[in-house]
């Protein structure tokens, strides 16, 4: 029999026993799934609002004043020491101490002997301090919420394994408190940015997630397919250009906070299904795009780190103001040894990498360079600007340097976080950028959105936009290092 083999069939045992204390439960009588059970308190709540139990004079309360609580969750410690039962119940906001004594529950106790490691209770009863000090609801009530049938983890110190906790993210949950904690405060963060925006009057929007051109990113999309209409439609790669047309129409600060699906690859930084903020702002440009970036990140490390230096792995993150600013052209200088403009020794350096640049545009060519001789290095806040306009059909040009777009990325720990632009509005210019994309990619499905640029015939004010990966935000914030852990369902691989 394999490892596998064994795990399964004990697993197997163990749940048939479950289901034995299951049915002797139903012959009780008693419901094992429950229903609602009103009026409980957070078991945090519950015990920050322990009050001593002795009076002014120094005498015990009566039964009468004796406070009470109400508590509902899983239970994830047990100990019966006979005649007394004492368990940890775990919600969403921490743990309580329940104590079940005999005394108090004696017409119920052979159901009480029945509770395992997982059964979801309500418990409700007077509230008081055990010997050793512990906050614990002496329950007069048991109420059996939901019956546990598979095995909680083992010895309770947590579900361990990774692939398995990302499998069974309703287990990491409640056994991993850790965890919890962490995806309370991505909801958090993400709560702070709308506040942030909103409070700049950003308004926010809701563009299609599926479409009819994979339009607004450099991406491979996913494809899907209308029955009604008899037509393919594409997951969003990105919602820009749908947000541009609302600049169109006169909205003039809005966002939205997307989840986008690109078909590529994984990695502890990439998820085909992500989750972005994307903003525009019109009368704006890349520069006010670059201070409202770092006005609002460094808000959210005030908020939700205990100072402005971090640790993200084994890399230390400085976010102290001001964030370094520093041109393409110069960091490629530095860290690649080559002048942009000298696509020779680029390409000399591109074969030292091993990259298989024969066939890749220029443009492609000193990217590919700069990710892998440059990003490593970006540790601190760098605002990276001024790209290759090659690279940026949807950027407007810097006056008087046409090669170069107002474009800047955003940098900590050697990851792109942010991308932003000053926003192209001449729809003769993106035309003509759009046909350059087009050429030669006859076999793919790139397609001309000729409605977007017939919106900037009707006129776009000059603009800036930002797009931010939420995911990557709340990594370097948590200090999280694999995407995994800060998506509650990342893609997996399916168990054969």
């Amino acid at each position: 029999m394999t490892e596998f083999e064994n795990s399964k069939d004990t697993a197997d045992r163990f749940e048939q026993a479950r289901e034995g204390k299951l049915n002797a439960i139903k012959q009780m009588g008693i419901d094992p799934y429950g229903g609602r059970y009103d009026g409980t308190e957070p078991a945090a709540g519950t015990k920050a609002g322990y009050r001593d139990q002795k009076t002014e004079n120094g005498g015990q309360k009566t039964e009468e004043e004796q406070q009470r609580a109400r508590c509902a969750g899983r239970i994830v410690l047990l100990r019966d020491i006979g005649k007394l039962i004492f368990i940890t119940l775990r919600d969403s906001s921490g743990t309580i101490q329940v104590g079940l004594s005999k005394s108090l529950l004696e017409s119920k106790w052979s159901f009480m002997k029945l509770l395992e490691l997982g059964d979801i209770i309500g418990a409700s009863g007077g509230l008081g301090k055990t010997k050793t000090g512990e906050i614990t609801i002496w329950a007069d009530e048991v109420v059996l919420l939901s019956k546990s049938l598979m095995q909680p983890p083992e010895k309770w110190h947590g579900l361990a394994d990774i692939d398995l906790r990302y499998r069974q993210r309703y287990v990491d949950l409640w056994a991993n408190p850790e965890v919890m904690e962490l995806f309370s405060k991505r909801s958090a963060i993400i709560r702070t940015v709308r506040e942030y925006l909103t409070g700049r009057g950003f308004v926010e929007v809701e563009t299609p997630m599926m479409q009819t051109i994979a339009g607004g990113a450099a991406a491979k999309p996913f494809i899907t397919h209308h029955n009604t209409l008899d037509m393919d439609l594409f997951l969003r790669i990105a919602p820009e250009l749908f947000l541009k047309r609302l600049l169109v129409g006169g909205m003039e600060r809005v966002f939205e906070i997307n989840r986008n699906f690109r078909n590529e690859g994984l990695s502890t930084r990439h998820n085909p299904e992500f989750t972005m903020l994307e903003l525009y702002q019109a009368y704006a440009d890349y520069n006010i795009m670059m201070d409202l970036t770092e006005e609002m990140i460094c808000l959210l490390v005030e908020k939700y780190c205990k100072d402005s230096k971090t640790t993200f792995g084994e890399k230390n993150i400085d976010f102290a103001r001001p964030w370094k600013r520093a041109k393409y052209a110069d960091l490629l200088k530095e860290y690649a040894g080559c002048d942009i403009a000298d696509m020779g020794s680029i390409r000399k350096k591109a074969e030292s990498l091993k990259i298989n640049h024969k066939d890749m545009d220029d443009a492609v060519v000193i990217n590919e360079v700069f990710e892998q001789t440059v990003e490593e290095h970006l540790n601190n806040p760098t605002f990276v600007i001024d790209y290759p306009a090659a690279l940026c059909p949807l950027t407007k040009r810097k006056k008087g340097q046409p090669e170069i777009a107002e474009r800047f990325e955003m940098y900590i720990a050697g990851m792109e976080l942010a991308n932003a632009y000053t926003e192209l509005n001449d729809p003769a210019v993106q035309e003509e950028n759009f046909r350059q994309q087009l050429r030669g990619q006859k076999e793919t499905m790139a397609t001309m959105d000729h409605d977007f640029v017939t919106a900037l015939k009707y006129g776009m004010p000059p603009a800036g936009g930002l797009g931010i990966g939420i995911d990557r935000l709340v990594m370097v914030l948590t200090g999280a290092t694999s995407i995994r852990d800060v998506v509650l369902f990342p893609l997996l691989k399916p168990i054969v």
